[in-house]
Order: structure tokens, then C-alpha cells, then sequence
């Protein structure tokens, strides 16, 4: 059977996850506008990135869930990466209220490929239930172990195009820990799965999660540093960098 988590050329499926909560202060290379995003998003893809995640903002540089913001992102990225799976967040933070959350998705009309909901907030399951009604993917954030025996457990678990294992646990002995804990739960339901690090953990939870060949991510949103820990230039550098890591992890 293909290991879904492939390409077609056989490399792990790569995302470039463009700019999250980053703030232009934080790294120069963070793009924000449309136009700055849809840049970036052609030049991670020219990198070997095979689908995009982006966190769309407003005009103060905010992310936002707002349909006018998170139409222009999606067009203009599309435009910039033509056929490129093109995925956005719909992360509480950004919208607190459930029903918020909900009224936001329902109103765009340019719609992502994807868009990540995280199983732990609050209105996750009526969210991902909002998409999928609309012919939206959904992909599955799991933060922990809990957030994961709740996904398992409810109604949309086979209904996901894709699970996201994203332990925050800062070092990496307890990210991998908690990242195989998760493993164990999702594993039988045999959707794709996506297993990233951030920060500090990145780099060594993308070469775990080649080596057992699931998709990988990686972007400013994540980590601001090379393998070696000199500062990335870019998203496209680090696009560079993570298929240097998973072909030698292919190699191993």
C-alpha cells in the first residue's frame, strides 16, 4: 500500500508553514501581507515544499480569521504556487468566542485546500464539522495526549484528511515521549499523519518523524535556525535545510 505520508517521487510530504504568530520584530524574513506570503510561499515550493500553511493577517499585521484577509491570502498564494495545497489555522487565540469562530469560516469565500483546527479549544469539533460541510479539508491539531484520546473518541476522527501531532514540551525527550503516546492512540484509525517540533525541538522531531516516514513541517512559524543553529534566512532556506534532513534520514 503507498504510504500516504509520500510523494510521488517518494520523499516525505513536506509543508512550509510561512509566518504562524510571528512578528515582523522577531525575524525579517516574516511575511504578512498577501503579496509577502504569496513570495514566500513560491519560493518555499522552488525549495521542495509540497503544500503551504499560512497564518493570514490584517492590515495592522494581526492575525486574523476575517473573510476579507483570508481570501485575499489564499488567492494570492494560490496564484503564486499554482495547484500547491494551500492551508490556513483557525487557532483560538485568534478568536476566543466559538461562535466567532464559526461565523469566520462560514463567510469566506476563497477556500484554503486545508484548514488546521486544534482539538483542545473550545467549538473544535462544530468548526471542523463548518468546513467539512463546505467541502473544506480539515486538518487535526493534537497539542497532547488528552487532546488526542478526545479526537479518537468523537465523530469526525475519519472524516480528517490529515492529523497534526504537535507536542510543545520543550525538550525533546518529552515532545518524542508525548509525540509516541499520541502515535499509539491515532495510529489504527490510518490517517495521514504530520509530526513536528517547534523551537528548540524542531529540528530533531523532523528527523524522527522522517525517519518513520510521516509528513514533516517546517517554516519560520516553527523555528527561526538551522540544523547547525546559524540563523535561517529565510523560509526557503529552511525548506532547503529540512530536505537535506529528511534525504539523509532516508539514507540512514
Amino acid at each position: 500500500m503507498t504510504n500516504p505520508a509520500r510523494t510521488a517521487e517518494g520523499a516525505n510530504v513536506l509543508t512550509a508553514c510561512l509566518n504562524g504568530s510571528r512578528r515582523p520584530g522577531e525575524h525579517p524574513a516574516v511575511p504578512l501581507t498577501p503579496a509577502q506570503l504569496a513570495e514566500a510561499g513560491a519560493q518555499a515550493v522552488a525549495a521542495g515544499a509540497h503544500a503551504l500553511h499560512v497564518h493570514p493577517r490584517d492590515d495592522r499585521g494581526d492575525e486574523t480569521l476575517d473573510a476579507r484577509h483570508v481570501d485575499a491570502v489564499v488567492a494570492a498564494v494560490r496564484a503564486a504556487a499554482p495547484g500547491v495545497v494551500t492551508g490556513v489555522t483557525t487557532g483560538a487565540w485568534i478568536a476566543p468566542d466559538p461562535e466567532a469562530r464559526l461565523g469566520a469560516v462560514r463567510s469566506w469565500h476563497v477556500l484554503p485546500d486545508v484548514v488546521s483546527v486544534n482539538w483542545h479549544e473550545p467549538g473544535a469539533e462544530r468548526v471542523a464539522d463548518a468546513l467539512l460541510s463546505r467541502g473544506t479539508g480539515v486538518e487535526a491539531g493534537l497539542w497532547d495526549v488528552e487532546a488526542a484520546r478526545f479526537f479518537v473518541r468523537g465523530p469526525l476522527a475519519g472524516s480528517c484528511c490529515r492529523i497534526l501531532l504537535e507536542p510543545m514540551e520543550p525538550s525533546v525527550s518529552a515532545a518524542l515521549g508525548t509525540a509516541e503516546r499520541m502515535l499509539d492512540l491515532v495510529a489504527p484509525l490510518g490517517v495521514p499523519i504530520q509530526l513536528h517540533g517547534c523551537e528548540r525541538t524542531t529540528w530533531p522531531v523532523l528527523a524522527s518523524a522522517a525517519r518513520q516516514g510521516f509528513e514533516v513541517r517546517i517554516g519560520l512559524e516553527d523555528v527561526l535556525l538551522l540544523p547547525d543553529g546559524t540563523p535561517a534566512a529565510g523560509n526557503a532556506d529552511l525548506v532547503a535545510a529540512a530536505v537535506a534532513v529528511i534525504d539523509g534520514s532516508a539514507v540512514s
